[in-house]
């Protein structure tokens, strides 16, 4: 019963996991992230296999799942420092984030709530569309760094629980099959099924 519950507790926590990565990658998407999104893809085929795991009772995918979780919790720590620019990082930075493929922007920078934005100049003909250094950007009920860093937070929440959810459930299972085995090693020694009997009878010789 035990490992049922935590087996369908954990099915639940994997299905909250996609449902906000998912969300995730779209906002990603419309901030053209190339290096969040690949994570993110990583993380959806990863909490798939856990989610596999976790129904078709597979210890080793529920194991691997929780691993990546580790890590993914670190890089979620990582973009958390980069946007409220502990230390060296730079919010600003493209490397991080685009690889310097295009012009890092988060979608909250100009579609966070209350947020007005207003051409400052005209963009040259050879910059990016949508290249937010010629915009002015004011009004925002909540800054976008602040938004991003919230988004991350909730990720790694559902990431903490899940990881506890996973060993608890590695556990559980690891119990129940030593159990399983137990049982059927004493039976093997302590129970003998039935005997083929010969119908021939065997009859005293008199000599």
């Amino acid at each position: 019963m035990g490992c049922c519950s935590g087996r369908c507790t954990l099915a639940f926590i994997c299905g909250m996991q996609l449902i906000s990565i998912l969300e995730r990658q779209i906002f990603d998407f419309l901030g053209y992230q190339w290096a969040p999104i690949l994570t993110n893809f990583v993380h959806i085929i990863t909490v798939i296999l856990g989610l596999f795991g976790t129904v078709q009772f597979r210890p080793r995918y529920v194991t691997g799942y929780a691993v990546w979780l580790v890590l993914w919790v670190t890089w979620n720590i990582f973009i958390i420092c980069f946007y409220l620019e502990v230390g060296d990082l730079s919010k600003d930075s493209d490397l991080i984030m685009t690889f310097n493929l295009s012009m890092h922007r988060s979608w909250w920078m100009e579609n966070g709530p209350g947020c007005r934005v207003t051409p400052v100049t005209p963009p040259p003909s050879w910059g990016p569309a949508g290249d937010h250094r010629y915009i002015s950007i004011a009004g925002c009920l909540l800054e976008y760094q602040y938004v991003e860093v919230a988004h991350r937070s909730w990720q790694i929440l559902l990431q903490l629980v899940g990881f506890i959810y996973a060993c608890y459930v590695v556990k559980l299972i690891s119990e129940e099959e030593d159990s399983f085995d137990f049982i059927g090693g004493f039976d093997s020694y302590g129970y003998q099924g039935p005997q083929k009997t010969s119908h021939l009878q065997l009859q005293p010789m008199y000599m």
